[in-house]
């Protein structure tokens, strides 16, 4: 049975992108960001890219790129372009396909919707949760969110360097499965993002 990884974070630079490499490898799955603000030349869909080394992942086009790294509201009124949730149109696959968010769950994407809004009640939402102080409480307002939404969030990744207080006040008092934790590595090229693949693999599936 296939399934859609949407992953999203507790905030931006929080290493959504790094988790959405390892998540891709490890099952193999295809890639799609359904919108990219700013950094059209290096985007999150290229790093991804250049981080996987299986043969059986496609790589979706985003369904909106825009030219200003901002919140996506903001880059598509400056390129004049309008997003509505309906306009983006999920790449057909019949393998897994992993899906990246941009920013935060509430990110606006227009003055009416955020990313959240893109997600189905279907979706295995991945949330990505990184130290810093602050992250306790950006965590669990994130997943009361998805909660009262009533979405699927199928666990934590911590990424970064560990705090063991603070990952074991979410897992107590979020309730969700903890996935693993990505270190803070010195740097993230292919034979890295194996190495973690093998390790997550089997809480994927």
């Amino acid at each position: 049975m296939k399934h859609n990884y949407f992953i999203t974070g507790i905030g931006t630079e929080v290493g959504k992108t790094i988790v959405s490499a390892i998540v891709t490898e490890a099952i193999e799955a295809d890639y799609w960001k359904p919108i990219q603000a700013g950094d059209l030349d290096n985007s999150d869909r290229h790093k991804v890219q250049k981080l996987v080394s299986n043969k059986n992942t496609v790589f979706h086009k985003n369904s909106f790129a825009l030219n200003m790294p901002m919140s996506p509201h903001a880059a598509a009124e400056i390129d004049e372009v309008k997003i509505t949730s309906k306009k983006v149109k999920r790449p057909k696959t019949k393998n897994n396909l992993v899906i990246e968010g941009a920013g935060g769950l509430l990110v606006p994407i227009s003055d009416k919707e955020t990313i959240a809004d893109l997600m189905l009640k279907e979706d295995r939402i991945i949330l990505v949760s990184r130290h810093y102080l602050g992250s306790i409480n950006h965590t669990l307002l994130t997943v009361e969110a998805l909660k009262s939404r009533g979405l699927n969030c199928f666990g934590i990744i911590f990424s970064g360097e560990e705090n063991k207080s603070t990952e074991s006040i979410i897992e107590k008092m979020s309730g969700l499965p903890i996935l693993g934790r990505i270190e803070q590595e010195p740097y993230f090229d292919q034979n890295v993002v194996k190495e973690y693949a093998e390790i997550f693999r089997e809480k994927l599936k």
